[in-house]
């Protein structure tokens, strides 16, 4: 009977958890209605969600689409391809009009997820339904996730939705209260979001969690039991992020070096921000020494609480808590540096895990010793520590005094009620103040936020953003430098209406080499001079019609492009010359003011012979299309020679010509190649490319499976024998009897 109580409970405060997140974003959404759809989600998410669910839509998985060169890879970018969910969105999207609506959808999924497992983090710790619900609603309404993760960064946002649910099961299962199947599967969406953060955070909970529970039961089983379930998810996700890990050497993300610098590192003292809603944090960002947005506030109450707290009584407690206390410590610690470990730059991304630990913390002992009778002695305390957030964030930005004084009198206010509603109401009015004071303070920290200088502002609509662009058919290389357009342009009547900036031409379902990428390919990238939003340098337009000295031709005509789009405000005088030898200028009307049009004369090159862009001492006949991952040909050479494929050099491709293997060579450090032996007459030429890693994650997710079924049996096996009280239950028990 008390389970079932207790399962009723857990509905009710989760369903209150749910409303509660749903309540943030539409107070979040009234201080700014596209909040949600700014920075990467605009310019990188979005529109690639609508190119991903055309390519689910006509069957195909989209491991790699050849036209997008740097950008094309899938298995690397970040998309989730082994992510059921991930999949569900891409499909959905390309029938969606209204991206930022879609966007703002999703995003509050996620962080209604999100926000469930903080609750269940804390209910796997004993808190109590209610405080368990204070923590899962103040968590997306955290400075960093709120500001950075669900504003633009969906992967880390949609990464720790899982995680939190899988650190959430691994306490559960490492206590005896359920199996191994549910720390598998959340581990596994995590993980198989391929980004790196999640993964190393995802690691530190488990270890985390392993450890405290040793220093908790006393026992080393539990914590390997669970050990073992993370390590099969890792294995079974390995098939989605050994492609990235052995392409790094011909990315931007290849190197390894360990460094320092003070870009995005956050000094610990910064933890005294942690409930001030005015807060200025100071650290080198984007904005310089001085962040304009909370950044690191987690929860206007968080850190007044510490005086409510019977600190005595916990600390003979101490053990049960310990792994939350491990993962905290080691989370403080990655803020503050190094700058950069590898791939994994930025420490202040690590804010959100800071924001987890400490929620989940303070209202798990809230839980159990919180202590709200009248007490001068602790109402002092709270002042103190409300002093002291004053004068970090004062000291952070002193011109904001009055704004902090006011913060001050807010925070006092609201907690001085809260802890009166506890001691003659009870707990569950205090926590719905607690809960209720989030929202106005969230519209309020939005609301004077500043214009985020990561904004594209792009357009909402697909289908206005298609009327006002030109009807460019098949593949379009753009010249252009996002970073010239002047603010008062960035808008569908006027740049938007003629240039694709980032993914922008995918929401178009427009061909462009063009898109935006965290990864990036080194030789294409230099060949081109081309950013991660897909803009170029001034000196990409002499770049790409230089013959390329092996070959003899432009760089253009090995890309096989049929179009090329030059920034006007780049390039002023452009029209002024003549065309390259074998283009021309194309006019079209509306668009001069931003855009110079190159078309080749003939017709476009990218439906002639398939992914053949060069031959020296060959002839070879192309089946296929140009996007085809795996392209044949007829070859005949009777001397030898060379075939020069519109490819990039992925790892991965394999060559074969009637069969056999051949070696694959790099033209111009980016263009795959493959000499043709003498003697060739109409054999068949084959190029085929598949993920590096592909056979090894095929063994490792069997192995994956086939372990976490062995630890299911084993788990439904000790289900079977006479039931052992698990410890925590028998402390409850031993509380009682006292």
């Amino acid at each position: 009977m008390a389970a079932a109580v207790s399962r009723r409970a857990g509905l009710k405060w989760g369903a209150v958890t749910s409303l509660g997140v749903i309540a943030g974003y539409l107070a979040v959404l009234l201080a700014d209605p596209r909040h949600y759809y700014t920075d990467d989600t605009e310019a990188q998410y979005a529109p690639m969600w609508v190119a991903l669910g055309n390519q689910l839509r006509e069957g195909r998985l989209p491991v790699l689409i050849p036209h997008e060169w740097m950008a094309g890879n899938y298995t690397l970018e970040e998309a989730g391809l082994y992510n059921p969910p991930q999949l569900l969105v891409f499909l959905i999207a390309p029938s969606m009009d209204d991206l930022a609506l879609y966007a703002t959808l999703v995003k509050l999924v996620f962080s209604i997820i999100a926000g469930l497992g903080v609750f269940r983090i804390c209910l796997a710790y004993g808190a109590r339904g209610p405080w368990a619900a204070v923590a899962g609603v103040a968590f997306p309404l955290s400075g960093w996730f709120l500001f950075f993760d669900e504003a633009s960064w969906f992967t880390p946002h949609v990464a720790t939705a899982w995680m939190v649910h899988a650190w959430a099961s691994g306490v559960n299962y490492a206590r005896g209260r359920s199996g191994p199947i549910p720390v598998f599967v959340f581990l596994y969406l995590t993980l198989t979001v391929q980004y790196a953060f999640p993964a190393v955070e995802s690691a530190l909970v488990i270890a985390a969690v392993a450890a405290g529970e040793i220093v908790y039961q006393q026992r080393w089983a539990p914590a390997l039991r669970l050990t073992l379930a993370a390590g099969f998810a890792a294995l079974t996700a390995a098939i989605a992020n050994l492609s990235g890990i052995l392409s790094s050497q011909v990315t931007w993300r290849g190197s390894a070096e360990i460094h320092n610098d003070p870009f995005l590192t956050v000094p610990w003292s910064e933890s005294l921000n942690a409930s001030l809603p005015s807060t200025t944090p100071a650290f080198t960002a984007w904005w310089g020494h001085v962040q304009p947005l909370p950044m690191v506030y987690i929860a206007w109450f968080l850190i007044p609480a510490l005086a409510f707290i019977d600190w005595k009584a916990a600390r003979r407690s101490a053990r049960e808590f310990s792994g939350i206390a491990f993962f905290a410590t080691a989370v403080l610690m990655w803020t503050a540096g190094p700058g950069a470990i590898g791939p994994l730059r930025w420490p202040a991304r690590v804010l959100p895990m800071v924001a987890i630990a400490l929620l989940v913390l303070v209202c798990v002992l809230l839980s159990h010793y919180g202590t709200f009778a009248s007490s001068k002695r602790r109402a002092v305390a709270a002042g103190v520590l409300i002093g002291l957030l004053f004068i970090r964030s004062f000291s952070a930005a002193p011109q904001l005094v009055l704004r902090h004084l006011l913060a001050v009198v807010v925070v006092a206010g609201l907690g001085a009620a809260v802890v009166w509603l506890a001691r003659t109401r009870g707990i569950v009015p205090a926590c719905a103040l607690t809960i209720a004071a989030m929202f106005p303070i969230a519209f309020a920290q939005v609301a004077s936020a500043p214009m985020t200088p990561l904004s594209y502002n792009f357009p909402e609509r697909r289908s206005e953003m298609r009327a006002a662009f030109p009807d460019f058919g098949g593949l379009t290389l753009q010249l252009a430098d996002r970073a010239i357009i002047a603010p008062e342009d960035r808008d569908i009547a006027r740049a938007y209406g003629s240039l694709a900036i980032g993914n922008y031409a995918k929401a178009l379902e427009l061909d462009y080499v063009n898109a935006y990428t965290p990864i990036g390919h080194t030789g294409i990238a230099g060949l081109l001079c081309m950013a991660w939003d897909g803009s170029t340098c001034p000196d990409a337009f002499r770049r790409v019609f230089a013959d390329e000295p092996s070959t003899g031709i432009p760089v253009v005509d090995l890309m096989k492009v049929d179009r090329v789009v030059l920034h006007r405000a780049q390039y002023p005088d452009a029209r002024d010359h003549p065309a390259p030898p074998g283009w021309q200028w194309a006019d079209y009307r509306g668009h001069e003011r931003f855009i110079w049009v190159l078309e080749r004369q003939g017709g476009p090159a990218s439906t002639r012979d398939g992914a053949i862009a060069h031959t020296s001492g060959v002839t070879a006949t192309s089946t296929g299309s140009y996007d085809d991952i795996t392209t044949r040909a007829k070859v005949s050479s009777a001397t030898g020679g060379r075939v020069v494929f519109s490819r990039l050099t992925w790892p991965g491709h394999r060559v074969t010509l009637n069969g056999h293997e051949l070696p694959t060579l790099a033209v111009a450090g980016t263009f795959l190649a493959v000499d043709i032996p003498p003697g060739t007459h109409s054999a068949e030429l084959v190029v085929d490319w598949r993920p590096p890693g592909w056979q090894i994650g095929i063994g490792t997710t069997i192995a994956g499976l086939v372990g976490i079924g062995v630890l299911q049996w084993a788990y439904l096996r000790e289900r079977r024998r006479p039931e052992v009280t698990p410890p925590d239950v028998e402390a409850a028990l031993a509380d009682v009897k006292e």
